[in-house]
């Protein structure tokens, strides 16, 4: 019943009527990715960022179980670095956001995220997913790639950005079908802010219902 709820409260959500074609397909890919079952770390693996997604996707195995959005928000706001992807997502209305409102902020994206996920995610079952055995240095961070194969043999290449923050990580993006995440949330924020005169307390408004 969590699910189906999930599932016609996103239908529903005024946020989702402002993103077409292909950036609703890459959207809706990225964010699922994010809830998918996962395998453990390769065996043997001794990269840190490699046994960090293992972990991560571990938590995000169990949670997406659940189908729960709840369940799943506390993964995302564990292991997501959900500041830098708030601010970067507000794009030009960043700095109209008053500091007072970015908590607020911060979790309507997460609650979004994580109620869109749990009702998408089941409809796609997973086979296996393949790590790589080495993450790469790139210039905003640490990428770590995947294969997610679905059980009717549809293969999709995953690859994570992290963040490094001392002796840990958090998940910044998700490339899916060659198309970061973050560029598409930026643009479906972006608009929708634009739609309701520009005031970014819109948004924050709606990610929270």
């Amino acid at each position: 019943m969590q699910t189906i709820a999930a599932r016609r409260h996103c239908q529903g959500h005024p946020l989702l009527g402002t993103v077409r074609g292909l950036a609703a397909r890459c959207l809706w890919l990225a964010l699922f990715a994010a809830c998918l079952p996962f395998a453990s770390a390769p065996a043997g693996a001794a990269d840190p960022a490699v046994v960090f997604m293992a972990q991560v996707g571990r938590e995000l195995t169990a949670a997406a179980r659940t189908r729960s959005p709840g369940v799943l928000a506390n993964v995302i706001q564990r292991y997501g670095d959900v500041r830098v992807i708030g601010n970067y997502s507000l794009g030009a209305y960043r700095a109209r956001l008053a500091e007072g409102d970015r908590e607020a902020y911060y979790a309507g994206m997460v609650r979004f995220i994580s109620r869109y996920a749990a009702g998408e995610a089941p409809k796609y079952p997973v086979a296996r997913v393949e790590w790589a055995n080495q993450s790469m240095r790139a210039p905003s961070g640490i990428t770590v790639d995947s294969k997610i194969v679905l059980t009717d043999g549809t293969e999709y290449e995953v690859r994570w950005l992290l963040g490094h923050y001392g002796g840990s990580y958090k998940v910044r993006d998700a490339m899916v079908l060659g198309f970061w995440m973050t560029p598409f949330l930026k643009k479906l924020f972006e608009d929708y802010i634009a739609q309701n005169g520009g005031n970014p307390r819109a948004l924050m408004t709606a990610l929270n219902r």
